[in-house]
């Protein structure tokens, strides 16, 4: 991130519609974000999402060349997987610098967090 923009937090409320703020920045919804943790994994995090990004831009100007259905879902099958494996760094790197200070609130929405992504 460069010295002048600011890191930006991007909150799911559940029903389809998602924000984004200032990670620090103040506001007055009736819920909760957990701000102040240290994230060691958020590069790698990037790296892998953006390359999920091009692989699935790939993807789908394969289904705009009228590629073979058998390719595509091969392809398709290869961006999940690195998705899931992008939610696992997420999830461990959570697991190691937030649960062990998250208050029972935290580990609710942790949970809910993990059953909208299974």
């Amino acid at each position: 991130m460069h010295e002048h923009e600011e890191e930006v937090y991007y909150h799911d409320h559940g029903d389809g519609h998602v924000h984004s703020h200032p990670v620090e920045h103040e506001h007055d919804h009736d819920h909760s974000h957990a701000h102040g943790h240290v994230h060691t994994e958020t590069k790698a995090v990037l790296n892998r999402l953006s390359r999920a990004i091009g692989h699935l831009e790939s993807v789908k100007r394969m289904v705009e060349d009228g590629r073979d259905c058998t390719e595509v879902l091969i392809q398709l099958a290869a961006v999940r997987s690195a998705l899931s494996s992008t939610a696992k760094v997420i999830l461990k790197d959570h697991l190691e610098h937030c649960v062990a200070d998250a208050h029972d609130a935290d580990l609710q929405a942790l949970n809910e967090a993990i059953d909208k992504f299974m």
